[in-house]
């Protein structure tokens, strides 16, 4: 299907997803591509407008990332962000070099209010900053819309010909940016002309006429895990396909407390999707294949890897399969190094661990093109129960990659109790507190939080004898996007209660840790 589409230029920097997902959240579609994608393919895919990305360097350093003059002539609307808008200047004649003065954080910047991009914003409005350079001139025939008081070229448009060319130094797409998302609300209606036609019910709908289209009178075996993208993907194909979609459930024995009868629940005989449902046991031979192994990028390949011969295996008992469906999204593809320019965070086994040899006529990923809060939308419009849709997120590794180190059964009782212990309590306190504020949340309720297991294990005093037990850490994080995260400010006596409950439960474990890491440095999951 056609659709009006705005793409970003990815110049290595961290805030990619970032900005296309803000695009989205305007109803306009948008996708990232390196810089290094011919000019010709991008005019082959008629964008609306580009956004042009940060960057880690310098843009005037030997071997910085770079484009042609050519890609600022194709009469396209284009938008520079940071790097991006030092870029469009220098490529185009102006000056950048390194600013006297730094600007890092929250800035008030002037803008003109009469440019388009700035229409109703505030003429003093603070924007984030980050950049050690700056456009000491702009380039010629570019008029300067924006300055700082240590930055005179903060913001710049060319209006010229059939030329619709913006440059601003600081970040839109962060919330620390107050009216970031006006602006480039501004740039998708006001100047590329976008009618927002991206919607999740329209996606819904043609996605399954896709699939009965691709699929025809074929057999279809989908990657169910039971976590959000997988269920989607798996009620999409069960609209779309009924009973020709065999749905396999993998119990690879690195599920949540209880996760694997709860999945059955929903999806198995008893439930209410016209599918057929295959669960199987297969703990002990993902144990053994994960037996001795602690880098994590390796257990997500043995795990990824793992699931396909289980597949394969359940395909030929039930005869000949044509397409196996995955619940991939956009973060994945992104984080994997196969979009955009920055580079690979971590191998996801939707996408990354994928042999070469899978048994299958075709791959079929429904949810490709979808960040999490669109997949979750998506699930809404299919009338999945809320509780599953917003069930928080669960790499696909599962627990391997919240057990440090390797892989046991009894690490994985360890990490599965101490969890479940404090999801319960986390709930029972947000409970209580809505209960006594007219069913208002509160403000630190996390939008994920896990226990993980350490590898550390240290002394401790148990009932006056000494123990030599693992360190449990518990991560809880406040995000909007799962790009970004500050740690939660969860009640200290809520911790306190979490922390006794563990120790006192959850036999093998004397020490329990709060982990304070936002992302970046860190990332949301532990390994």
């Amino acid at each position: 299907m056609a659709r009006e589409t705005v793409i970003v230029i990815d110049f290595g920097g961290q805030y990619n997803q970032l900005v296309a997902r803000r695009v989205r959240e305007c109803n306009v579609y948008c996708e990232i591509y390196s810089y290094k994608t011919p000019i010709d393919e991008i005019k082959a895919m008629n964008p609306k407008g580009i956004i042009l990305t940060g960057g880690p360097n310098s843009v005037y350093e030997e071997g910085a990332a770079t484009c042609s003059a050519e890609f600022f002539q194709l009469g396209i609307p284009v938008l520079g962000l940071c790097y991006g808008a030092q870029l469009m200047n220098l490529v185009l004649g102006g000056e950048v070099t390194k600013a006297p003065v730094r600007e890092y954080g929250k800035i008030e910047v002037t803008v003109d209010t009469s440019s388009a991009l700035f229409a109703n914003v505030s003429e003093k409005t603070i924007c984030w900053m980050s950049h050690n350079d700056y456009i000491a001139k702009a380039a010629p025939g570019f008029k300067i819309i924006g300055h700082t008081a240590d930055c005179p070229v903060a913001a710049t448009e060319y209006l010229e010909g059939d030329s619709k060319l913006y440059s601003i130094q600081f970040h839109p797409e962060v919330l620390h940016t107050v009216e970031g998302k006006k602006m480039l609300s501004n740039f998708v209606y006001g100047i590329c002309g976008c009618q927002g036609d991206w919607k999740m019910d329209a996606f819904a709908e043609e996605q399954i006429k896709l699939i009965r289209e691709k699929v025809g009178d074929g057999k279809v075996l989908c990657a169910l895990s039971g976590g959000v993208d997988s269920s989607v993907a798996a009620v999409l194909l069960s609209k779309a396909v009924g009973d020709q979609l065999t749905c396999v459930f993998v119990d690879h024995g690195l599920l949540r407390k209880n996760e694997s009868e709860e999945v059955e629940a929903v999806f198995g005989a008893e439930g209410n999707y016209n599918l057929n449902f295959i669960r199987v046991d297969a703990r002990e031979r993902f144990y053994e294949k994960l037996k001795g192994v602690s880098e994590p990028e390796k257990k997500r390949k043995i795990i990824g890897e793992e699931f396909i011969r289980v597949f394969e295996e359940e395909a030929k008992k039930i005869g000949t399969v044509d397409f196996l469906v995955q619940g991939t999204i956009y973060p994945d593809v992104v984080e994997s190094g196969l979009g955009g320019e920055s580079a690979v965070i971590k191998s996801h086994h939707n996408v990354g661990g994928l042999p070469d040899y899978v048994d299958f006529k075709e791959i079929i990923e429904p949810l490709r093109d979808l960040f999490k809060d669109e997949v979750r939308k998506v699930g809404l419009e299919l009338g999945i129960p809320e509780y599953l849709v917003f069930r928080q997120p669960f790499p696909g590794p599962g627990l391997g990659i919240r057990i440090i180190g390797d892989v046991t059964a009894e690490k994985v009782r360890i990490v599965q109790d101490a969890d479940f212990i404090y999801r319960e309590e986390v709930g029972k306190a947000a409970d209580e507190y809505k209960a006594a504020n007219s069913g208002e949340l509160p403000s630190w309720m996390p939008d994920q939080y896990f226990a993980a297991l350490t590898n550390m294990r240290s002394v401790g005093v148990m009932g006056d004898e000494r123990t030599y037990d693992y360190a449990v850490a518990l991560r809880a994080v406040k995000t909007i996007d799962f790009m970004t995260a500050e740690s939660a400010e969860i009640p200290f006596s809520v911790l306190q209660t979490v922390m006794n409950r563990i120790i006192n439960e959850v036999k093998g474990v004397n020490r329990v840790m709060y982990d304070l890491t936002s992302k970046p440095p860190g990332t949301i999951e532990f390994e």
